[in-house]
């Protein structure tokens, strides 16, 4: 018989198809899963397991996942290769280096040199020891350049410095001094979440306040936070919700601030919220740029709990794991859910269809941290800090060309000019250009329009937004095609893909760009495909800066 006989071929055929399951692997898999449950919803915890004990992700631990969580190897695959912090070994490929080094090229960092720096330590290390990647904003934007090495965040980073750390293995996250729980109570913290436990206070009640205070959602939509709270509760239980901790936008790092400092404030904030909505579980999603911030979070919520504080809602902490787009409040859901970040197509809106199909109320960091000095002051006293015709305060992540960057706390409504006074003017040599007012999705305008008050609704007729207030500041001595560039490459390297028009359209004009085709006509028209047709804000407000610096261009010009 061709090719054998009968009995050659029902042997062959009889043994298993594909890589053969490890016995070792899938004993040091069910060792780092523990006793934990093996949900769906788990997984991307459990990738972070096996990152964190091996460096990588190797083809016989993810084959032993799949085994012991009975999902297809293809199912695991589709997700760790969406996420930029996975590292997939394949049989036949070398783990990476013992030490990746990950340099920030966002803008701020760009313009304190981060390409030299990439550049020397790419020719200073050893391959071997050492992998240096380029990496999207890490939210150390006041301390520019920035980088990770292991899991410790370096500002201000230097090949010295890096080395240092290298050296000594010093690779490990570092916790900031914070206030810690037992100091948090000590003032006053969670005597107004005590008191809604206690009936002393009713939801109406704080929808109202919110409300009057004028506090809005500070991640970027800057919807009214009473408002949320009046929507999620009219669609039936069981309710849930989720705390918004993605804060990848380029030039963003008002939350770190927060978080690094007085995370209890938030952490009551969203208890409350969780209470007035009656939510049974409360989950944080936290980007995994921030070790530090995750680690804070890790200690304080055990405290909570051990407190008795989580007992009508438990807390849940989620990494992320590289991927701006989880910073969409659905896509951060379905990366809760422990599947790759992808856009919901809406409606339904999560607050009525949300995490696990119930309805979510989500909010911002910041948001939740006002919540108890509103409270305690009076929604009055909050809205009174505003600037004429607006309310409130509001936190703005400053970098680039000022003398000062770091958070600075100021009026709703205050304006450019006023910010970079607060900054302590420009950074010397560096003459006022232009600035981004909400980070790289917020485009880019000229100095002459510095004097327009920073807040929701204000930019939006000119083609811009102020979204998570995250402002960079250019000097006339920075190319404002390559800024523009710059954010398109990062809009490029994080589209998830699922549509079509920001898939190829960053791709599209990124290449455009290169080619230093600066063709006003041709521009408008890749633009506004990907504004008509993309399913998310990333595709949506990709086109921004380019718009934004022909526009200065042509101004400039005199045109």
């Amino acid at each position: 018989m061709l090719g054998g006989s009968r009995a050659d071929i029902i042997k062959k055929s009889s043994r298993p198809k594909g890589r053969q399951l490890s016995e070792d692997a899938i004993e040091e898999v069910r060792s780092l899963l523990g006793d934990e449950p093996r949900r769906r919803d788990l997984l991307i915890e459990f990738l972070h397991r096996i990152q964190d004990r091996h460096g990588h992700l190797g083809a016989a631990h993810l084959k032993a996942l799949a085994v012991e969580m009975r999902l297809s190897e293809a199912e695991i695959f589709e997700v760790a290769s969406f996420y930029h912090h996975f590292d997939i070994v394949k049989d036949d490929e070398e783990a990476p280096a013992p030490v990746t080094v990950r340099v920030c090229d966002s803008l701020s960092c760009e313009l304190a040199g981060a390409d030299n720096l990439i550049a020397a330590l790419e020719a200073g290390c050893d391959p071997a020891n050492v992998r240096i990647i380029r990496a999207p904003c890490q939210g150390r934007c006041a301390e520019a350049p920035s980088a990770c090495v292991g899991r410790r965040e370096v500002g201000y980073a230097s090949v010295d410095a890096i080395g240092r750390i290298i050296d000594e293995n010093a690779i490990g996250a570092i916790v900031p001094g914070y206030i810690d729980l037992e100091q948090y109570r000590a003032e006053g913290g969670y005597s107004l979440y005590e008191s809604c436990l206690r009936g002393e206070r009713t939801p109406e009640e704080l929808v109202e306040m919110l409300s009057d205070a004028g506090l809005r959602g500070l991640g970027g939509a800057g919807f009214p936070a009473g408002k949320k709270w009046q929507i999620v509760r009219s669609f039936e239980g069981p309710r849930l919700m989720t705390v918004n901790g993605d804060e990848g936008e380029p030039g963003t790092f008002k939350d770190r601030y927060y978080l690094e400092r007085d995370p209890h404030r938030m952490l009551e904030g969203a208890l409350v919220a969780a209470w007035a909505v009656e939510a049974e579980r409360l989950y944080i999603y936290m980007r995994d740029e921030y070790p530090g911030v995750l680690e804070v979070l890790k200690r304080e919520v055990e405290a909570l709990t051990d407190a008795g504080l989580c007992d009508l809602c438990p807390i849940e902490i989620r990494r992320g794991a590289g991927a701006y787009i989880c910073g969409e409040e659905s896509a951060m859901i379905e990366s809760i859910e422990g599947k790759r970040g992808l856009p919901r197509h809406r409606p339904p809106y999560i607050a009525e269809v949300g995490l696990f199909g119930r309805p979510t109320l989500n909010h911002n960091v910041e948001t939740l941290y006002w919540i108890r000095t509103i409270v305690e002051k009076g929604p009055g006293w909050f809205a009174n800090q505003g600037k004429e015709g607006h309310k409130g305060l509001r936190s703005f992540s400053v970098s680039g060309r000022v003398a000062e960057p770091g958070v600075k706390i100021v009026p709703a409504g205050t304006s450019i000019d006023e910010l970079i006074e607060a900054c302590g003017g420009m950074a010397e040599g560096h003459e006022f250009r232009a600035f981004l007012p909400g980070g790289a999705s917020g485009g880019i305008f000229p100095a002459s329009m510095s004097d327009m008050p920073l807040d929701f609704g204000t930019f939006e007729p000119h083609g811009g937004f102020v979204g998570s207030h995250a402002v960079v500041i250019l000097s006339h001595k920075d190319d404002l095609k390559k800024a523009a560039l710059n954010l398109l490459r990062f809009f490029k390297h994080e589209s998830c893909g699922q549509c079509t028009p920001c898939r190829s359209g960053t791709e599209k004009m990124v290449a455009v760009l290169e080619a230093g085709d600066w063709d006003p006509g041709l521009l408008s028209d890749l633009e506004q495909v990907m504004r008509d047709a993309s399913i998310c804000g990333l595709g949506q407000a990709a086109p921004n800066p380019v718009r934004s610096v022909l526009r200065i261009m042509q101004e400039e010009a005199g045109q």
